[in-house]
């Protein structure tokens, strides 16, 4: 399990949670909470930059998505992998048809198509390592968006026709992030307008 989630500190001392008993303490806590194998994990606050670039991310998606069969769904959307047990809340989730609810909780969502992190320094490796291990469980996932708060840096990785993980890179204000799952493209610029970087 360190192996995997090696990153978020244990919030609480009991060796072990049931899935109910994990809900049930969610849905009283102030804070969220990841659950993996029974642990239950803090999960780190967001910054100015991470702020701002969710929501131009955000509303950049819903524009391009309007009227569309995928929807954008923020950080409060809880989505589970009932293949390894995770509960986790992505920065950005987008599924595409009707909310499939979790067979643990209704207010927990599972087979997303896109997944997006926006990276902080405290979270940024456990992002690129032990979730994107456990995000890859998902039957459902084509995309995995990893953007970067410290310099203009974004990782798209998608899933092959082969069933193997590509990385694309994207380092210039200029490009333009190509969802390929989702069948549009958003400007770079506009995903890091406001947050004070340059290429």
């Amino acid at each position: 399990m360190d192996n995997i989630l090696n990153e978020p500190a244990p919030a609480y001392q009991k060796a072990f949670y049931t899935i109910p008993e994990y809900l049930e303490m969610e849905k009283a806590s102030d804070t969220k909470h990841e659950f993996f194998q029974g642990e239950v994990f803090d999960m780190a606050g967001a910054g100015r930059r991470h702020n701002i670039i969710a929501k131009n991310m955000q509303g950049r998606l819903f524009i391009a998505l309007e009227g569309k069969p995928c929807q954008p769904y923020g950080s409060d959307l809880r989505i589970h992998i009932p293949e390894n047990t995770l509960f986790t809340y992505p920065d950005i989730s987008i599924i595409c048809g009707e909310i499939n609810s979790s067979k643990e909780d209704d207010d927990t969502a599972v087979l997303p198509t896109v997944l997006i992190e926006i990276l902080s320094p405290s979270t940024k490796n456990y992002d690129r390592g032990g979730k994107f291990k456990l995000y890859r469980d998902i039957p459902t996932l084509k995309e995995y968006i990893l953007i970067d708060t410290e310099s203009i840096n974004i990782e798209c990785f998608r899933l092959n026709a082969g069933g193997h993980w590509e990385l694309e890179e994207y380092k210039a204000q200029e490009d333009l992030l190509t969802i390929e799952a989702l069948n549009i493209s958003i400007d770079i610029r506009d995903i890091y307008n406001g947050a004070g970087l340059s290429a």
